[in-house]
Protein backbone atom coordinates (compact mmCIF):
# COMPACT_ATOMS: atom_id res chain seq x y z
CA UNK A 1 0.00 0.00 0.00
CA UNK A 2 1.45 3.63 -0.45
CA UNK A 3 1.27 6.78 1.55
CA UNK A 4 -2.17 7.42 1.27
CA UNK A 5 -4.29 4.50 1.91
CA UNK A 6 -4.73 3.11 5.28
CA UNK A 7 -3.25 0.03 7.42
CA UNK A 8 -6.74 -1.47 6.97
CA UNK A 9 -6.95 -4.38 4.39
CA UNK A 10 -10.04 -2.74 3.03
CA UNK A 11 -9.78 1.11 3.23
CA UNK A 12 -13.21 3.00 4.25
CA UNK A 13 -14.26 6.38 2.35
CA UNK A 14 -17.34 8.08 3.05
CA UNK A 15 -18.61 10.39 0.17
CA UNK A 16 -20.88 13.40 1.34
CA UNK A 17 -22.78 15.92 -0.09
CA UNK A 18 -25.48 18.34 0.83
CA UNK A 19 -28.45 16.00 -0.27
CA UNK A 20 -26.80 12.67 -0.35
CA UNK A 21 -29.12 12.36 -3.58
CA UNK A 22 -27.12 12.73 -6.23
CA UNK A 23 -23.02 12.71 -6.40
CA UNK A 24 -22.32 11.17 -3.21
CA UNK A 25 -24.81 8.35 -4.20
CA UNK A 26 -23.01 8.10 -7.45
CA UNK A 27 -20.00 7.92 -6.12
CA UNK A 28 -20.49 4.91 -3.56
CA UNK A 29 -21.97 2.96 -6.03
CA UNK A 30 -19.26 3.23 -8.70
CA UNK A 31 -16.10 2.66 -5.80
CA UNK A 32 -18.12 -0.49 -4.69
CA UNK A 33 -18.41 -1.51 -8.13
CA UNK A 34 -15.37 -0.80 -9.63
CA UNK A 35 -13.07 -1.29 -6.68
CA UNK A 36 -15.02 -5.08 -6.63
CA UNK A 37 -15.48 -4.40 -2.62
CA UNK A 38 -12.32 -4.13 -1.81
CA UNK A 39 -13.44 -0.81 -0.20
CA UNK A 40 -15.91 -0.13 2.31
CA UNK A 41 -18.13 3.00 1.17
CA UNK A 42 -20.84 5.40 2.94
CA UNK A 43 -22.30 8.09 1.79
CA UNK A 44 -24.43 10.38 3.87
CA UNK A 45 -25.41 14.41 3.21
CA UNK A 46 -25.60 17.38 5.38
CA UNK A 47 -28.99 17.87 4.27
CA UNK A 48 -30.45 15.00 3.38
CA UNK A 49 -33.28 14.52 0.43
CA UNK A 50 -36.59 12.61 0.94
CA UNK A 51 -35.08 10.66 -2.31
CA UNK A 52 -32.39 10.03 -4.79
CA UNK A 53 -32.55 11.93 -7.33
CA UNK A 54 -34.58 9.66 -10.55
CA UNK A 55 -32.20 10.90 -13.38
CA UNK A 56 -29.31 9.42 -10.85
CA UNK A 57 -30.99 6.26 -10.30
CA UNK A 58 -31.85 6.04 -14.42
CA UNK A 59 -28.29 6.89 -14.83
CA UNK A 60 -26.92 4.67 -12.73
CA UNK A 61 -29.61 1.66 -13.67
CA UNK A 62 -27.92 2.08 -17.15
CA UNK A 63 -24.66 1.21 -15.67
CA UNK A 64 -26.06 -2.01 -13.57
CA UNK A 65 -26.00 -0.58 -10.63
CA UNK A 66 -29.71 -0.35 -8.69
CA UNK A 67 -30.20 2.63 -6.53
CA UNK A 68 -33.54 1.96 -6.12
CA UNK A 69 -33.04 0.59 -2.39
CA UNK A 70 -30.83 2.91 -1.52
CA UNK A 71 -31.98 6.58 0.18
CA UNK A 72 -30.41 9.56 1.79
CA UNK A 73 -28.28 9.25 4.59
CA UNK A 74 -27.67 12.55 7.42
CA UNK A 75 -24.31 12.80 7.96
CA UNK A 76 -22.85 11.61 11.47
CA UNK A 77 -20.10 11.89 13.24
CA UNK A 78 -19.73 8.24 13.78
CA UNK A 79 -19.88 8.39 9.67
CA UNK A 80 -16.62 10.09 9.88
CA UNK A 81 -14.49 9.19 12.72
CA UNK A 82 -14.71 5.28 10.68
CA UNK A 83 -13.67 6.84 7.47
CA UNK A 84 -10.09 6.49 6.61
CA UNK A 85 -10.62 9.61 3.75
CA UNK A 86 -13.69 11.64 3.24
CA UNK A 87 -14.52 13.31 -0.12
CA UNK A 88 -16.59 16.21 0.10
CA UNK A 89 -18.75 17.37 -2.88
CA UNK A 90 -19.98 20.87 -2.59
CA UNK A 91 -20.74 20.85 1.33
CA UNK A 92 -18.87 23.59 2.26
CA UNK A 93 -18.04 23.54 6.40
CA UNK A 94 -20.73 21.01 6.82
CA UNK A 95 -18.65 17.98 7.47
CA UNK A 96 -17.00 17.85 10.77
CA UNK A 97 -13.29 17.77 10.84
CA UNK A 98 -11.18 15.32 12.86
CA UNK A 99 -7.02 15.50 13.70
CA UNK A 100 -5.52 12.25 11.15
CA UNK A 101 -8.10 12.30 8.87
CA UNK A 102 -7.94 12.91 5.00
CA UNK A 103 -10.46 14.82 3.33
CA UNK A 104 -10.85 15.70 -0.56
CA UNK A 105 -12.82 18.04 -2.16
CA UNK A 106 -13.92 16.99 -5.52
CA UNK A 107 -15.76 19.92 -7.68
CA UNK A 108 -18.54 17.95 -9.33
CA UNK A 109 -21.54 19.86 -10.82
CA UNK A 110 -24.63 18.70 -8.90
CA UNK A 111 -26.83 16.73 -10.62
CA UNK A 112 -30.41 18.45 -9.15
CA UNK A 113 -32.98 19.57 -11.86
CA UNK A 114 -30.47 18.03 -14.52
CA UNK A 115 -31.79 16.47 -17.40
CA UNK A 116 -30.37 12.66 -18.13
CA UNK A 117 -27.70 13.57 -20.66
CA UNK A 118 -25.95 15.70 -18.41
CA UNK A 119 -26.50 13.55 -15.17
CA UNK A 120 -24.79 11.02 -17.45
CA UNK A 121 -21.64 13.63 -18.10
CA UNK A 122 -21.76 14.21 -14.36
CA UNK A 123 -21.29 9.96 -13.47
CA UNK A 124 -18.81 9.68 -15.81
CA UNK A 125 -16.94 12.65 -14.09
CA UNK A 126 -17.62 11.01 -10.81
CA UNK A 127 -16.29 7.66 -12.44
CA UNK A 128 -13.08 9.23 -13.54
CA UNK A 129 -12.28 10.59 -9.72
CA UNK A 130 -13.02 7.01 -8.45
CA UNK A 131 -10.68 5.50 -10.79
CA UNK A 132 -7.91 8.15 -9.65
CA UNK A 133 -9.07 7.12 -6.05
CA UNK A 134 -8.55 3.56 -6.37
CA UNK A 135 -5.31 4.10 -8.07
CA UNK A 136 -3.99 6.12 -4.99
CA UNK A 137 -4.95 3.10 -2.95
CA UNK A 138 -3.37 0.69 -4.98
CA UNK A 139 -6.63 -0.91 -6.38
CA UNK A 140 -7.30 -1.81 -10.09
CA UNK A 141 -10.53 -1.56 -11.25
CA UNK A 142 -12.45 -4.71 -11.12
CA UNK A 143 -12.63 -6.70 -13.75
CA UNK A 144 -16.54 -7.44 -13.36
CA UNK A 145 -16.95 -3.80 -13.86
CA UNK A 146 -18.54 -2.75 -16.71
CA UNK A 147 -16.49 0.26 -18.59
CA UNK A 148 -18.52 3.35 -19.25
CA UNK A 149 -21.11 3.50 -22.21
CA UNK A 150 -21.54 -0.43 -22.15
CA UNK A 151 -24.14 -0.97 -19.60
CA UNK A 152 -23.72 -4.42 -19.27
CA UNK A 153 -23.11 -6.47 -16.46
Amino acid sequence: MNATSSARANPEVLFVCVHNAGRSQMAAALTKTLSGGRVHVRSAGSAPAAEINPNVVLAMSEEGMDLSEEFPKPLTDEAVRAADVVITMGCGDACPIYPGKRYLDWEIPDPSGQPIEVVRAIREHVRNRVVELLGEFGIEVAASASPAGTGSR
